[in-house]
């Protein structure tokens, strides 16, 4: 990976700066955005990343964003579509504004990125990886909007696979399930409150039937982007890969015969 130019959506804290430590650890360069100045700063000082001021919901900005990495580094080789956002509700629950501010964060922003980097990366015959969650493979309760919108990016991912495959373009997916991040942490704490749960207790109770029992961290999940982007993925294109811990695989339906719960600690 020495010399290669990732972009790096939503770089400024959790599994997008985990990717840009991992990234610049193997030599990479990595160019981080976002919109907070400040968290991309730090993570920046501490990686040596690149850091881009940007709203990726924006075509425009987006567009400006792609020629502003390729006139600095002379060429892109993999981009990794990082940003996101979760608006919880179930279909009654959320508002108009709630469902398009997901769609546009989620899924829309990256086909304008994929619009603007897909050039680059025939170029390069490069790496294209997108987050997305397990939300995109199981319904979850009250997460109408942040379901849907994961499912798209996964199958517009796919569909990046298939049709620019034979030009040398490779397209995968993450699926993580709880990774230990900001907005992991912000949802815990809306859950663990009522209950008089703090962080940690409210994560045990989420990841009581998560075969491994805990969650995860946002290295783990960085792990297998980098491992997609680089060069030992090099035959794999177009598949979704669960970073779950396990959670996706339990059948409901048998765990009142005698499925394990763990006590909370």
């Amino acid at each position: 990976m020495e010399e290669r130019v990732y972009l790096i959506t939503g770089g400024g804290s959790g599994i997008g700066a985990a990717v840009a430590h991992g990234a610049r650890a193997a030599g990479a360069r990595a160019v981080i955005c976002g919109r907070r100045r400040d968290a991309l700063e730090r993570v920046a000082a501490a990686s040596g990343a690149d850091a881009r001021v940007a709203d990726v919901t924006s075509p425009e900005a987006v567009a400006a964003l792609v020629t502003e990495v390729v006139d600095a580094h002379g060429r892109l080789d993999g981009v990794v579509a990082n940003a996101g956002t979760m608006r919880p509700g179930a279909v009654l629950d959320l508002t108009a504004q709630d469902w398009q501010a997901s769609l546009d964060t989620n899924l829309t922003s990256v086909f304008h990125l994929a619009r603007a980097a897909l050039p680059h990366l025939v170029a390069a015959r490069g790496a294209f990886v997108a987050v997305s969650s397990i939300a995109a493979l199981r319904a979850s309760a009250g997460a109408a909007a942040y379901a849907a919108s994961k499912a798209g990016l996964t199958t517009l991912t796919r569909s990046i696979a298939v049709d620019y495959g034979g030009q040398g373009v490779r397209a995968n997916v993450v699926c993580p399930g709880w990774i230990r991040t900001e907005m992991a942490d912000a949802e815990m704490r809306a859950f663990g409150d009522p209950l008089d749960l703090d962080v940690d207790e409210a994560y045990a109770e989420v990841t009581q039937l998560v075969p491994q029992g805990r969650p995860g961290t946002p290295e783990e999940a960085a792990a297998a982007v980098l491992w997609l982007l680089g060069p030992h993925a090099s035959y794999v294109n177009g598949a979704v890969l669960t970073v779950d811990g396990g959670t996706v695989l339990p059948d409901p339906g048998t765990i009142p015969f005698g499925y394990e719960v763990r006590p909370r600690p």
